[in-house]
């Protein structure tokens, strides 16, 4: 019996146990997939249950996804850009490899909804966890440019070096630039790649109020269904989704690459979600 974990901290709210082993059922497979609640202390132990093939992958969630990188033998090209992994499987060599799966997650999202993101202009909020994987994302769907602001501008400024002077430069995008918290440039879409929203009474200290209508409102969190930041969204009369898409693309990646199976994703599955 296959064994699979999904570790962060919190980690209470998530949903991916109930997709993966109803995927799991769903293909007559013989893996159970579980939650836990995880310290920084807890990273190589669980690497090595991964070597030892006690667990056979985990999912990454917040706030690991780049603290994990160092336990790893190596990144596929996209965690290695972003610096950023959610999805942990061994080789047939034995090798750990880290891989970030969201940056596929959050496209397949996007194109689901058929907005295009050509030439437009992108407003990151926050700039840990899913962060990096947005913005490469957002690069890759050709938007016209992408500013970032986070409460702690240092790390939004980080992550500007990071991406500036490599994947960016090597493609000659634009390059990132990065606002002050509260500083709102114009934009097309905004994305909320913070945490603030989890809990039903979180609000992010932002006045959305003179922006205008016809933008794009995305908030990768997707439960609870609707954060205070896309019912402003909507309120001032904008599109608004949440990051529930994302997150079945993204299992569904991570599935394929455990079981090379690829899951069928139907109304069945985001009425399970809901």
């Amino acid at each position: 019996m296959n064994k699979y974990l999904v570790i962060g901290n919190p980690i209470e709210h998530s949903l991916s146990p109930l997709l993966h082993n109803y995927w799991i059922k769903k293909n007559n497979l013989k893996a159970t997939y579980d939650k836990k609640e995880a310290n920084s202390d807890d990273l190589k132990n669980l690497i090595e249950k991964v070597r030892e093939k006690n667990i056979s992958g985990i999912n990454v969630t917040v706030p690991f996804k780049k603290e994990i990188i160092p336990h790893l033998d190596r990144l596929t090209l996209d965690a290695e850009v972003t610096q950023s992994v959610n999805t942990i499987f061994s080789t047939n060599e034995g090798k750990i490899v880290g891989h970030n799966t969201d940056i596929g997650g959050f496209e397949n999202a996007i194109k689901d909804t058929k907005y295009s993101l050509l030439e437009k202009r992108a407003l990151v909020l926050g700039s840990g966890g899913v962060a990096p994987s947005i913005i490469f994302a957002l690069y890759k769907m050709k938007v016209s440019s992408v500013t970032l602001t986070n409460r702690t501008k240092s790390k939004a400024e980080y992550l500007q070096n990071l991406y500036n002077n490599t994947i960016i430069k090597e493609n000659s995008w634009n390059e990132i630039k990065v606002v002050d918290w509260g500083e709102l440039p114009e934009f097309d879409m905004v994305v909320n790649a913070t945490s603030v929203g989890l809990k039903k009474d979180e609000n992010l200290d932002l006045d959305f109020s003179k922006i205008g209508k016809n933008k794009f409102f995305y908030d990768v969190i997707y439960n609870p269904k609707k954060t205070n930041f896309l019912n402003k969204g909507n309120d001032l009369g904008n599109k608004i989704e949440n990051g529930k898409k994302m997150f079945i693309f993204q299992a569904a990646e991570a599935f394929k690459i455990w079981h090379n199976v690829q899951p069928n994703i139907d109304n069945e599955v985001i009425e399970l979600l809901d």
